[in-house]
């Protein structure tokens, strides 16, 4: 099993995100990943109104999403923001592919450092897991990392590999936190955890601002809680081949700077 972890940094235009995405699905595909993860908020960056931008699964963005896995044939994991209640968005992951559709909604809200994810975003309930070429998938979205209880019925429920999409909020120590907080989750779960955040604006000379959006590293964990493989700031490609038989990954690196 390939899995690619595309490092991409969200724009404000959920339709020039969906040329960012196709490009990254076309370019795991050139790497023969039957599976590929692109951040939290990859149909728009955290700053834009979300309310303004949400659809629903079955809406044209999802749907342009679902055309270019089918037309690439692997399984897409994307963050998109979907209709929730009392005028909010939910923070969902899109999960599609041959033989899979399904979604998640991030449960733990990002109430924390002056910033009130809950404001804006309805809380998901339901945790996810879903089947792709003999393998259990579970799947997490950013401050989720900070709840073990989630990974623990994640693996609970059969997952041998977790993925874990983020726009993981700059600021001190927070790669620390990061780095810690992803293998400690593996080794919680005893599970492999592949995590995919947003690239850092830094990277590219852009100032972030006050927004969560990212700091790159995403990273490949083992169960043992050992970083097999992490980018650095900028955007870039990590490939993870997952063996079915012994799920041992040898991921490589396919690192490069990639425009917004």
């Amino acid at each position: 099993m390939r899995i690619a972890l595309n490092q991409m940094l969200s724009d404000s235009d959920p339709r020039r995100n969906l040329e960012i995405i196709e490009a990254g699905i076309a370019e795991a595909a050139g790497h023969q990943a039957d599976l590929v993860v692109f951040p939290e908020a990859a149909m728009a960056r955290f700053g834009t109104p979300l309310a303004a931008v949400a659809e629903p699964l079955k809406g044209p963005w999802a749907e342009a999403v679902r055309a270019m896995s089918a037309r690439a044939g692997l399984t897409v994991v994307v963050g998109m923001f979907t209709p929730g209640d009392g005028g909010r968005v939910r923070n969902t992951l899109l999960i599609t592919g041959p033989g899979v559709d399904t979604h998640y909604d991030k449960i733990h809200l990002f109430d924390a450092l002056g910033y009130t994810e809950s404001e804006t975003v309805a809380p998901g309930r339901q945790p996810v897991t879903f089947q792709l070429n003999g393998l259990t998938f579970g799947v997490a979205t950013c401050y989720d990392v900070r709840f073990p209880s989630l990974f623990h019925e994640l693996a609970a429920r059969g997952a041998q590999a977790i993925l874990l999409p983020a726009s993981w909020a700059d600021g001190p120590g927070k790669a620390d936190q990061w780095d810690v907080l992803v293998r400690a989750r593996a080794l919680d779960s005893g599970a492999w955890v592949l995590a995919c955040d947003q690239a850092s604006p830094r990277s590219i000379g852009r100032d972030p601002g006050t927004e969560p959006l990212g700091i790159g590293r995403s990273m490949a964990v083992s169960p043992s809680g050992e970083v097999r493989h992490q980018l650095d700031a900028a955007p870039g490609l990590l490939i993870v081949d997952l063996h079915t038989t012994e799920l041992s990954a040898s991921p490589r690196c396919v690192a490069g700077r990639r425009g917004a």
